[in-house]
């Protein structure tokens, strides 16, 4: 959950991108850096292993100060993809405020994607996530590859899921910024409930969005 500090008037938010191994994940976040230009951005950190590039997290810092004072600060991870490094995905995910599930839209890959899925809600349950309320959005990456699952396909199998798919290919930017603003509408719907202030701070959904990606995409 946020954490919220009074005596600083600040709003700690984390977001975690989950999924199998070489889904794009990291390429997610270094793209997020890229093209972001809210005014507090810190670097990317990154573990990296021959065995496994994300072996711990990727962690890039962001936030914004709103007219009325508020931080609000953005902690986005990466979890490692590999099975052997399970405890690590559990201890990154606790406390989360809200996920992207990047797949691989490679055909091939529709088992490992599947795997991944069912780990991320058993780890949800494991470190006291309610997985039916979590802010969720499931991106389909990687659609630059040949051999893909069609669009169609995917929205056909996720039709009766209560959560919005995006598409993207990381690697150019294109669908990252899309699949960032669908998180962060739920984020701002949940937090409005859980802290009651966002309208005391007279910040709506638009401007919490906006100020965190630097333009305002409904005018894009």
């Amino acid at each position: 959950m946020a954490i919220y500090d009074e005596d600083n008037n600040r709003l700690t938010i984390k977001l975690v991108y989950y999924g199998p191994a070489m889904s794009g994940k990291t390429t997610n976040l270094m793209r997020l850096h890229d093209t972001l230009t809210t005014d507090l951005k810190g670097e990317i950190m990154m573990m990296e292993t021959t065995n496994d590039r994300t072996l711990f997290f990727d962690l890039l810092p962001l936030g914004f100060m709103t007219s009325s004072g508020l931080l609000i600060k953005f902690k986005v991870y990466t979890v490692p993809g590999q099975v052997v490094h399970d405890s690590t995905r559990k201890a990154v995910l606790s406390r989360t405020d809200g996920v992207v599930f990047v797949a691989d839209s490679q055909m091939s890959q529709s088992i490992n994607n599947g795997q991944s899925f069912e780990n991320l809600e058993a780890n949800a349950g494991r470190v006291g996530i309610d997985f039916d309320h979590l802010p969720l959005v499931i991106q389909y990456n990687k659609r630059d590859l040949a051999n893909i699952i069609s669009e169609a396909e995917v929205q056909e199998r996720w039709q009766q899921a209560p959560w919005p798919v995006t598409f993207s290919n990381a690697l150019t930017g294109l669908g990252v910024i899309e699949t960032l603003e669908a998180l962060l509408k739920q984020i701002y719907d949940e937090l409005d409930v859980e802290f009651k202030f966002m309208q005391q701070h007279n910040l709506t959904q638009q401007e919490f969005i906006t100020q965190l990606i630097g333009y305002d995409s409904a005018s894009h």
